[in-house]
Protein backbone atom coordinates (compact mmCIF):
# COMPACT_ATOMS: atom_id res chain seq x y z
CA UNK A 1 0.00 0.00 0.00
CA UNK A 2 1.33 3.39 -0.94
CA UNK A 3 2.23 5.84 1.89
CA UNK A 4 -0.44 8.35 0.85
CA UNK A 5 -3.10 5.65 0.95
CA UNK A 6 -1.88 4.39 4.33
CA UNK A 7 -2.23 7.91 5.70
CA UNK A 8 -5.74 8.24 4.28
CA UNK A 9 -6.84 4.94 5.80
CA UNK A 10 -5.37 5.88 9.18
CA UNK A 11 -7.16 9.23 9.10
CA UNK A 12 -10.45 7.50 8.21
CA UNK A 13 -10.06 4.99 11.06
CA UNK A 14 -9.32 7.80 13.50
CA UNK A 15 -12.37 9.72 12.33
CA UNK A 16 -14.61 6.67 12.80
CA UNK A 17 -13.23 6.09 16.30
CA UNK A 18 -13.86 9.72 17.22
CA UNK A 19 -17.42 9.61 15.87
CA UNK A 20 -18.12 6.42 17.82
CA UNK A 21 -16.64 8.05 20.91
CA UNK A 22 -18.85 11.11 20.53
CA UNK A 23 -21.87 8.82 20.28
CA UNK A 24 -21.16 7.44 23.75
CA UNK A 25 -23.06 8.93 26.70
CA UNK A 26 -21.09 11.73 28.32
CA UNK A 27 -20.79 9.84 31.59
CA UNK A 28 -18.82 7.00 30.00
CA UNK A 29 -15.95 9.25 28.96
CA UNK A 30 -12.92 8.79 31.14
CA UNK A 31 -12.08 11.09 34.02
CA UNK A 32 -9.09 11.10 36.30
CA UNK A 33 -10.93 8.66 38.57
CA UNK A 34 -11.52 5.88 36.06
CA UNK A 35 -9.35 3.09 34.78
CA UNK A 36 -6.01 4.40 36.05
CA UNK A 37 -3.37 2.43 37.90
CA UNK A 38 -3.75 3.28 41.61
CA UNK A 39 -1.03 5.19 43.41
CA UNK A 40 -0.24 5.34 47.13
CA UNK A 41 -0.20 8.96 48.26
CA UNK A 42 1.49 10.12 51.44
CA UNK A 43 2.47 13.52 52.86
CA UNK A 44 5.62 14.79 51.14
CA UNK A 45 8.78 14.14 53.15
CA UNK A 46 10.22 17.04 55.15
CA UNK A 47 12.10 19.22 52.69
CA UNK A 48 15.63 20.48 52.89
CA UNK A 49 15.27 22.71 49.84
CA UNK A 50 17.18 26.00 50.00
CA UNK A 51 15.54 29.34 50.46
CA UNK A 52 16.34 30.55 46.93
CA UNK A 53 13.75 30.02 44.21
CA UNK A 54 13.84 30.34 40.42
CA UNK A 55 10.68 30.57 38.28
CA UNK A 56 10.70 29.45 34.64
CA UNK A 57 7.43 30.43 32.96
CA UNK A 58 5.51 30.61 29.70
CA UNK A 59 3.03 33.16 31.10
CA UNK A 60 0.75 34.63 28.44
CA UNK A 61 -2.46 35.21 30.37
CA UNK A 62 -5.00 37.07 28.28
CA UNK A 63 -3.07 36.75 25.01
CA UNK A 64 -6.12 35.01 23.54
CA UNK A 65 -9.37 33.41 24.68
CA UNK A 66 -7.57 30.06 24.71
CA UNK A 67 -4.59 31.25 26.77
CA UNK A 68 -4.77 30.30 30.42
CA UNK A 69 -3.94 32.70 33.30
CA UNK A 70 -2.45 29.99 35.53
CA UNK A 71 1.20 31.09 35.25
CA UNK A 72 0.29 34.63 36.26
CA UNK A 73 -1.65 33.43 39.31
CA UNK A 74 1.26 31.17 40.26
CA UNK A 75 3.77 34.02 40.04
CA UNK A 76 1.60 36.25 42.24
CA UNK A 77 1.25 33.52 44.88
CA UNK A 78 5.01 32.91 44.92
CA UNK A 79 5.78 36.64 44.97
CA UNK A 80 3.50 37.09 48.00
CA UNK A 81 4.98 34.11 49.85
CA UNK A 82 8.65 34.33 48.85
CA UNK A 83 9.25 37.55 46.95
CA UNK A 84 12.61 38.33 48.52
CA UNK A 85 13.80 34.76 47.91
CA UNK A 86 13.04 34.66 44.18
CA UNK A 87 16.42 34.84 42.44
CA UNK A 88 14.86 35.48 39.04
CA UNK A 89 12.21 34.63 36.45
CA UNK A 90 13.09 33.22 33.04
CA UNK A 91 10.65 33.03 30.14
CA UNK A 92 10.15 30.21 27.67
CA UNK A 93 7.97 29.76 24.58
CA UNK A 94 4.90 27.65 25.23
CA UNK A 95 1.50 29.18 25.83
CA UNK A 96 2.52 31.83 23.29
CA UNK A 97 5.59 32.90 21.30
CA UNK A 98 8.54 34.01 23.39
CA UNK A 99 8.05 37.73 22.73
CA UNK A 100 4.46 37.52 24.03
CA UNK A 101 5.55 35.58 27.10
CA UNK A 102 8.30 38.08 27.85
CA UNK A 103 5.96 41.07 27.48
CA UNK A 104 3.28 39.46 29.64
CA UNK A 105 5.71 38.48 32.38
CA UNK A 106 7.28 41.93 32.49
CA UNK A 107 3.87 43.61 32.62
CA UNK A 108 2.90 41.38 35.53
CA UNK A 109 6.20 41.89 37.39
CA UNK A 110 5.82 45.66 37.11
CA UNK A 111 2.52 45.41 39.00
CA UNK A 112 3.94 43.44 41.93
CA UNK A 113 5.38 45.04 45.07
CA UNK A 114 8.39 42.70 45.05
CA UNK A 115 11.24 43.53 42.68
CA UNK A 116 11.47 40.57 40.32
CA UNK A 117 14.06 40.31 37.56
CA UNK A 118 12.71 38.86 34.31
CA UNK A 119 15.03 37.32 31.71
CA UNK A 120 14.19 36.22 28.19
CA UNK A 121 15.86 34.66 25.15
CA UNK A 122 19.51 33.69 25.59
CA UNK A 123 19.66 35.95 28.66
CA UNK A 124 17.22 33.58 30.42
CA UNK A 125 19.62 30.65 30.28
CA UNK A 126 22.65 32.80 31.18
CA UNK A 127 20.81 34.22 34.17
CA UNK A 128 19.69 30.80 35.42
CA UNK A 129 23.28 29.57 35.03
CA UNK A 130 24.58 32.52 37.05
CA UNK A 131 21.99 31.92 39.77
CA UNK A 132 23.02 28.27 40.06
CA UNK A 133 26.68 29.28 40.22
CA UNK A 134 25.78 31.50 43.17
CA UNK A 135 24.23 28.60 45.10
CA UNK A 136 21.52 25.91 45.22
CA UNK A 137 18.09 26.70 43.77
CA UNK A 138 14.64 25.23 43.83
CA UNK A 139 13.44 25.62 40.23
CA UNK A 140 9.73 25.69 39.46
CA UNK A 141 9.04 25.03 35.77
CA UNK A 142 5.58 26.30 34.83
CA UNK A 143 6.17 25.74 31.10
CA UNK A 144 8.17 23.41 28.83
CA UNK A 145 11.54 22.28 30.17
CA UNK A 146 13.51 23.92 27.35
CA UNK A 147 15.53 26.34 29.49
CA UNK A 148 16.21 23.86 32.28
CA UNK A 149 17.52 21.24 29.86
CA UNK A 150 19.67 23.76 27.98
CA UNK A 151 21.32 25.08 31.14
CA UNK A 152 22.07 21.67 32.61
CA UNK A 153 23.27 20.27 29.27
CA UNK A 154 25.72 23.14 28.91
CA UNK A 155 26.86 23.05 32.54
CA UNK A 156 26.65 19.51 33.93
CA UNK A 157 28.70 20.66 36.92
CA UNK A 158 25.70 22.71 38.05
CA UNK A 159 23.27 19.79 38.20
CA UNK A 160 23.90 19.19 41.94
CA UNK A 161 22.90 22.83 42.56
CA UNK A 162 19.28 22.04 41.55
CA UNK A 163 18.02 21.17 45.01
CA UNK A 164 14.60 20.36 43.54
CA UNK A 165 12.83 20.80 40.23
CA UNK A 166 9.07 21.27 40.53
CA UNK A 167 7.38 20.80 37.15
CA UNK A 168 3.82 20.92 35.82
CA UNK A 169 4.04 17.83 33.66
CA UNK A 170 3.38 14.08 33.53
CA UNK A 171 0.50 11.64 33.76
CA UNK A 172 -0.45 8.07 34.52
CA UNK A 173 -0.77 5.68 31.56
CA UNK A 174 -4.22 5.87 30.04
CA UNK A 175 -5.15 9.24 31.50
CA UNK A 176 -6.87 11.44 28.94
CA UNK A 177 -7.02 15.05 30.11
CA UNK A 178 -10.74 15.50 29.64
CA UNK A 179 -11.58 18.68 31.59
CA UNK A 180 -15.36 18.36 31.18
CA UNK A 181 -15.11 15.34 33.55
CA UNK A 182 -18.52 14.12 32.41
CA UNK A 183 -20.24 17.41 33.22
CA UNK A 184 -21.86 17.69 29.78
CA UNK A 185 -22.94 20.89 28.10
CA UNK A 186 -19.70 21.53 26.26
CA UNK A 187 -18.65 21.24 22.63
CA UNK A 188 -18.50 17.95 20.68
CA UNK A 189 -22.01 16.81 21.64
CA UNK A 190 -21.47 17.64 25.30
CA UNK A 191 -18.15 15.85 25.70
CA UNK A 192 -15.95 18.92 25.61
CA UNK A 193 -12.35 19.01 24.29
CA UNK A 194 -9.41 16.82 25.28
CA UNK A 195 -6.31 18.60 26.59
CA UNK A 196 -2.70 17.61 25.99
CA UNK A 197 0.10 17.26 28.52
CA UNK A 198 1.08 20.60 27.05
CA UNK A 199 4.42 21.26 28.75
CA UNK A 200 5.68 17.85 27.64
CA UNK A 201 4.42 18.04 24.08
CA UNK A 202 5.89 21.52 23.48
CA UNK A 203 9.41 20.13 24.02
CA UNK A 204 9.53 16.35 24.54
CA UNK A 205 13.29 16.21 23.92
CA UNK A 206 13.96 18.64 26.75
CA UNK A 207 11.70 16.58 29.04
CA UNK A 208 13.60 13.40 28.15
CA UNK A 209 16.96 15.05 28.84
CA UNK A 210 15.79 16.32 32.23
CA UNK A 211 14.27 12.98 33.28
CA UNK A 212 17.53 11.22 32.38
CA UNK A 213 19.46 13.48 34.77
CA UNK A 214 17.57 11.96 37.73
CA UNK A 215 17.37 15.30 39.55
CA UNK A 216 15.28 15.63 42.73
CA UNK A 217 11.99 15.98 40.85
CA UNK A 218 8.46 16.83 41.96
CA UNK A 219 5.60 16.66 39.48
CA UNK A 220 2.45 18.67 40.22
CA UNK A 221 0.41 17.55 37.22
CA UNK A 222 -2.99 18.13 35.62
CA UNK A 223 -4.24 15.44 38.00
CA UNK A 224 -3.72 17.77 40.98
CA UNK A 225 -5.85 20.65 39.67
CA UNK A 226 -8.72 18.77 38.04
CA UNK A 227 -11.05 19.00 41.05
CA UNK A 228 -10.58 22.75 41.58
CA UNK A 229 -12.53 25.43 39.72
CA UNK A 230 -11.86 29.16 39.64
CA UNK A 231 -15.21 30.75 38.80
CA UNK A 232 -16.69 34.18 38.28
CA UNK A 233 -17.02 34.99 41.98
CA UNK A 234 -13.39 34.10 42.51
CA UNK A 235 -12.31 36.42 39.70
CA UNK A 236 -14.51 39.16 41.17
CA UNK A 237 -12.70 38.77 44.50
CA UNK A 238 -9.32 38.94 42.79
CA UNK A 239 -10.43 42.01 40.83
CA UNK A 240 -11.54 43.74 44.03
CA UNK A 241 -8.03 43.29 45.46
CA UNK A 242 -6.69 45.63 42.77
CA UNK A 243 -3.17 45.82 41.38
CA UNK A 244 -1.74 42.74 39.70
CA UNK A 245 -4.71 40.60 40.71
CA UNK A 246 -7.21 42.93 39.06
CA UNK A 247 -5.06 42.90 35.93
CA UNK A 248 -5.02 39.07 35.91
CA UNK A 249 -8.73 38.82 36.66
CA UNK A 250 -9.61 40.99 33.68
CA UNK A 251 -7.36 38.92 31.41
CA UNK A 252 -8.96 35.70 32.73
CA UNK A 253 -12.56 36.46 31.70
CA UNK A 254 -12.26 35.10 28.16
CA UNK A 255 -10.59 31.92 29.45
CA UNK A 256 -13.45 31.44 31.92
CA UNK A 257 -15.96 31.94 29.10
CA UNK A 258 -14.18 29.24 27.07
CA UNK A 259 -14.48 26.78 29.96
CA UNK A 260 -18.16 27.58 30.37
CA UNK A 261 -19.15 27.49 26.72
CA UNK A 262 -16.85 24.88 25.18
CA UNK A 263 -15.96 22.66 28.15
CA UNK A 264 -19.24 22.90 30.04
CA UNK A 265 -17.94 23.78 33.51
CA UNK A 266 -18.57 26.86 35.61
CA UNK A 267 -14.90 27.48 36.35
CA UNK A 268 -11.42 26.67 35.07
CA UNK A 269 -8.80 24.43 36.63
CA UNK A 270 -5.73 26.47 37.70
CA UNK A 271 -2.99 24.00 36.78
CA UNK A 272 0.20 26.03 37.30
CA UNK A 273 -1.18 27.65 40.44
CA UNK A 274 -1.10 24.25 42.14
CA UNK A 275 2.67 23.98 41.60
CA UNK A 276 3.10 27.31 43.36
CA UNK A 277 0.80 26.13 46.14
CA UNK A 278 2.98 23.06 46.62
CA UNK A 279 6.04 25.25 47.11
CA UNK A 280 4.22 27.50 49.58
CA UNK A 281 2.61 24.76 51.66
CA UNK A 282 3.51 21.19 50.63
CA UNK A 283 1.60 19.64 53.54
CA UNK A 284 -1.62 20.32 51.63
CA UNK A 285 -0.60 17.68 49.07
CA UNK A 286 -0.35 13.93 48.99
CA UNK A 287 2.57 12.65 46.93
CA UNK A 288 3.41 9.24 45.49
CA UNK A 289 6.98 8.07 45.00
CA UNK A 290 6.93 6.96 41.38
CA UNK A 291 9.00 5.69 38.51
CA UNK A 292 9.11 8.22 35.66
CA UNK A 293 9.80 7.39 32.05
CA UNK A 294 9.51 8.85 28.57
CA UNK A 295 8.00 6.29 26.24
CA UNK A 296 4.94 5.03 24.44
CA UNK A 297 1.67 4.83 26.34
CA UNK A 298 0.75 1.30 25.33
CA UNK A 299 -2.65 1.55 27.05
CA UNK A 300 -3.86 3.81 24.21
CA UNK A 301 -4.38 2.37 20.75
CA UNK A 302 -2.38 5.15 19.01
CA UNK A 303 0.50 4.65 21.50
CA UNK A 304 1.46 8.30 22.04
CA UNK A 305 4.84 9.14 23.51
CA UNK A 306 4.43 10.75 26.93
CA UNK A 307 6.05 11.44 30.28
CA UNK A 308 4.51 8.64 32.33
CA UNK A 309 4.54 7.64 35.99
CA UNK A 310 3.81 4.46 37.90
CA UNK A 311 4.57 2.46 41.01
CA UNK A 312 5.58 -1.12 41.68
CA UNK A 313 7.00 -3.45 39.07
CA UNK A 314 6.83 -1.01 36.20
CA UNK A 315 8.75 -2.16 33.16
CA UNK A 316 8.13 0.30 30.33
CA UNK A 317 8.91 -0.82 26.79
CA UNK A 318 12.07 0.77 25.37
CA UNK A 319 11.95 4.05 27.34
CA UNK A 320 13.78 7.04 25.94
CA UNK A 321 14.66 8.06 29.51
CA UNK A 322 13.76 6.97 33.01
CA UNK A 323 14.09 8.28 36.54
CA UNK A 324 12.07 8.79 39.71
CA UNK A 325 9.96 11.55 41.20
CA UNK A 326 7.33 12.64 43.67
CA UNK A 327 3.97 12.75 41.89
CA UNK A 328 1.92 15.20 43.97
CA UNK A 329 -1.56 14.77 42.55
CA UNK A 330 -3.62 14.44 45.75
CA UNK A 331 -4.79 17.75 47.22
CA UNK A 332 -6.32 18.48 50.59
CA UNK A 333 -9.97 19.37 51.03
CA UNK A 334 -10.30 23.12 51.32
CA UNK A 335 -7.27 23.99 49.23
CA UNK A 336 -9.25 26.32 46.97
CA UNK A 337 -10.45 28.70 49.74
CA UNK A 338 -6.91 28.70 51.08
CA UNK A 339 -5.54 29.60 47.64
CA UNK A 340 -7.98 32.44 47.13
CA UNK A 341 -7.28 33.78 50.63
CA UNK A 342 -3.52 33.67 50.04
CA UNK A 343 -3.88 35.50 46.74
CA UNK A 344 -6.37 38.10 47.93
CA UNK A 345 -6.25 38.32 51.74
Amino acid sequence: MKPARVGSVAALVLMVVLLVSFAMPVGTWGTGDRGLAPLTFEPPPPGSDPARLWIDTDAACGHSARTDPDDCLAIVLLARAAGDRIAGISTVAGNAPLEVVERTTRELAARLPATLRVYSGSDAQLAMTAALEHGPLTVVALGPLTNVAAVLDARPDLRPRVARLVAVIGRRPGHLFHPAEGAGGGMLFGHGPIFRDFNFEMDPRAAARVVALNLPLTLVPYDAARRIEIGERDLDRLAAAGGALAWIAERSRAWLAYWREDIGRQGFCPFDLLAAAYLVEPRRFGCAVVHVWIGEDTTMFWRPTALLVGQGEVRPEKPQARGSALYCADVAVGIKPWLIARLAP
